[in-house]
C-alpha cells in the first residue's frame, strides 16, 4: 500500500481508522506498528489521537497486534444478495471466512425485492418473510436475503453461498425433513473443522414465529418447534448428521441420549468447535440448557457434558425457572459480591478450543470466560467444584469482562494464529468493543473500536474469528447486519501486563 493510498484510507475513514488503529501504535514499541504506524503518524492520525479518549491505551514494554478495518471487505454480493443478522463466522483451514446469518431477520426495506409468496391471516399477500404485499408483487427493486452460509476467500470474494430457506431447492433436495434434516429456525452459530466439515446450530423459538415481530405465519415459517438440533453438513452442502431432535420444548441439561442413534439432546445451541487432535466436538449449549456439551465429531456420539467450573451434574441458572430459586439477573450477584456464580447463566455463547488443548467457555449472562483443561480426567464427567476452585473438574481460569455492566458483555472468543496463541480476544456485545487480552495473565492489553455505526465501529458485537494471518472477522446482530475485516499489523503476537481490570470504563476516558 502506497503512502498516498493510506492517506486516503486515513481520510475517508476519518474516527472509524483511528479508532481501530488505536490499538497500539506508538505503545507496541519496537516490534509495533511497521510502515503502518509510519504512515499514520506521518498523516497526523496519532498526535490527532494523543487528543481523545481514543488514544493508545497498550501499556509500556507491552506488545499487542495493530488493526484498521478494512473498509472494502467483502466484495458486493451477486443476484441482489442482502446479508441480515451475522448468527456466526468461522475461518476454515484454508483461510476462507464462512459467515452464517439470518435471512427471515431481514426488514421490509432490505427485502423489498421478494415477491407474493402467500396470505397471512387477514388474507393479505405476503412475501415469504411476513412482509405485507397488498399493493404490487414487490415492493422495490432491492433486495432479497442471501442464502444462510456464505463463503469469502480472504480478499473478499464470494466463493460459494448455500443454505436455508433463501437458497432455492436446499430444504427440498439437501437438507429433508424425511432424511432428519431441520433447518434451525433462526441461525447461530457455526464451525468448519480440519475435515472440512460445517457445523450450524439454531436458537429459534416457537417454530420461528418471533422471526418476524407480530408475524405468527409466513411461508418461510419452521413448523417444528423450538430449536433443539446441530446439522452437520460437507462444505458443498451435503448433509451428514443431525445431533438431537428439532423441537424439544424445554432445557434439561443433564439429558444425554433423547437424539436420534442416541446422540445428545441439546436445546437452544450457541456456538460449537471441534478439537483438531481428538476430533471431539464441544457445544455451547447454550441458551436454553446450562452446559457445554461434549461429542465425537465423527458420529455425533455423547461424550461428556459439564457446567460452570467443570461441574456435572450441571448446577442450572435459578433464574430461568428451571428451579425453585429466582436469584434474579447478573447485577443482583455483582451488587451482592458475588462473582462466582455456580452455573451458566443463559446464554452460554461461545466454545473455542485451542490449540494445546484449552476450552474457553463465554458465559455471556455472567459476564465471564471460563477456561477448562480439555486433558483433565474429570472434565465432563461427574464431579463438583463448589468452591470454584482451579485445577478442579478441569476448570482452569476465568476473566471477567466489564461486570460492571448490567449483562452480556462476554459474548464471543477467538485465539490469535501466532505459534502460542498469546492473544485472545473477546468480543463485548454490551459495550461495543472488542478486548485483546494476553492469554497468560489474563490482562487486557489494548480495544478495538467502540459503539457505532460507522467502519471500525460495532452494534451488537456477536461473532468472531480469526484468519492465519492474524486477520480479525467480525459480525453484528440485532440492527447492525454487517460483517467487517480488520487487517492486523504489527506484532503478531500479544505479550507483557496490562489492566486485570478487563472492560473497566472510567469517566475520565
Amino acid at each position: 500500500m502506497s503512502k498516498a493510498q493510506f492517506a486516503f484510507m486515513v481520510v475517508f475513514l476519518g474516527p472509524a481508522l483511528s479508532l481501530a488503529a488505536c490499538s497500539g501504535s506508538p505503545g507496541n514499541g519496537p516490534t509495533g506498528g511497521g510502515e503502518a504506524a509510519t504512515l499514520l503518524s506521518e498523516t497526523g492520525a496519532i498526535e490527532g489521537l494523543a487528543e481523545t479518549r481514543w488514544a493508545p491505551r497498550v501499556p509500556s514494554g507491552a506488545a499487542v497486534p495493530s488493526f484498521v478495518v478494512d473498509p472494502s471487505w467483502p466484495k458486493p454480493l451477486p443476484n441482489n444478495w442482502r446479508i441480515s443478522q451475522i448468527g456466526g463466522i468461522s475461518v476454515d483451514s484454508h483461510d476462507n471466512i464462512w459467515v452464517y446469518h439470518r435471512p427471515r431477520a431481514l426488514g421490509s426495506s432490505s427485502a423489498g425485492a421478494m415477491p407474493r409468496a402467500g396470505t397471512n391471516d387477514e388474507g393479505v399477500p405476503i412475501s415469504a418473510i411476513g412482509h405485507p404485499r397488498p399493493y404490487a408483487d414487490r415492493n422495490t427493486g432491492c433486495c432479497v436475503p442471501a442464502p444462510s452460509l456464505l463463503k469469502f476467500d480472504p480478499a473478499g470474494n464470494l466463493l460459494d453461498a448455500w443454505g436455508g430457506p433463501s437458497d432455492p431447492g436446499f430444504l427440498e433436495e439437501n437438507c429433508r425433513t424425511e432424511d432428519g434434516c431441520f433447518w434451525p429456525a433462526r441461525e447461530h452459530g457455526i464451525f468448519v473443522d480440519h475435515n472440512d466439515f460445517v457445523y450450524v446450530s439454531g436458537n429459534g423459538q416457537d417454530g420461528g414465529s418471533r422471526q418476524q415481530q407480530g408475524v405468527e405465519t409466513y411461508p418461510w415459517a419452521p413448523s417444528f418447534g423450538d430449536d433443539s438440533h446441530i446439522l452437520k453438513f460437507t462444505a458443498e452442502g451435503e448433509f451428514i448428521y443431525q445431533i438431537g431432535y428439532a423441537g424439544m420444548e424445554g432445557p434439561d441439561s443433564e439429558n444425554i441420549d433423547g437424539g436420534p442413534n442416541g446422540t445428545p439432546q441439546p436445546y437452544l445451541v450457541a456456538d460449537m468447535s471441534v478439537d483438531e487432535t481428538t476430533n471431539r466436538l464441544y457445544v455451547a449449549d447454550g441458551y436454553g440448557n446450562r452446559r457445554i456439551l461434549i461429542a465425537d465429531a465423527e458420529t455425533g456420539q455423547y461424550i461428556g457434558h459439564f457446567g460452570a467450573y467443570g461441574q456435572n451434574p450441571v448446577l442450572d441458572d435459578p433464574s430461568a425457572g428451571v428451579s425453585d430459586t429466582d436469584v434474579g439477573p447478573w447485577m443482583s450477584d455483582y451488587q451482592a459480591g458475588n462473582m462466582t456464580p455456580l452455573f451458566f447463566r443463559s446464554p452460554l455463547h461461545c466454545a473455542s478450543v485451542s490449540g494445546d488443548g484449552f476450552l474457553y467457555a463465554c458465559d455471556r449472562g455472567n459476564n465471564r470466560v471460563q477456561i477448562f483443561d480439555l486433558g483433565a480426567e474429570d472434565l465432563g464427567r461427574p464431579c463438583a467444584n463448589p468452591n470454584a476452585e482451579s485445577q478442579v473438574c478441569g476448570f482452569v481460569d476465568e476473566v471477567h469482562v466489564a461486570p460492571q455492566t448490567a449483562s452480556g458483555t462476554a459474548g464471543t472468543a477467538a485465539l490469535s494464529t501466532d505459534p502460542g496463541q498469546t492473544c485472545v480476544y473477546v468480543g463485548d456485545l454490551a459495550n461495543g468493543t472488542l478486548y485483546a487480552i494476553d492469554r497468560e495473565n489474563l490482562t487486557e492489553l489494548d480495544r478495538i473500536g467502540r459503539p457505532g455505526r460507522q467502519a471500525g465501529e460495532f452494534h451488537w458485537l456477536h461473532a468472531l474469528a480469526v484468519d492465519s494471518q492474524g486477520n480479525v472477522y467480525t459480525g453484528e446482530v440485532d440492527s447492525g447486519q454487517r460483517i467487517q475485516k480488520f487487517l492486523r499489523y504489527g506484532s503478531e503476537s500479544c505479550s507483557g501486563t496490562g489492566s486485570s481490570d478487563v472492560g473497566l470504563y472510567a469517566t475520565n476516558r
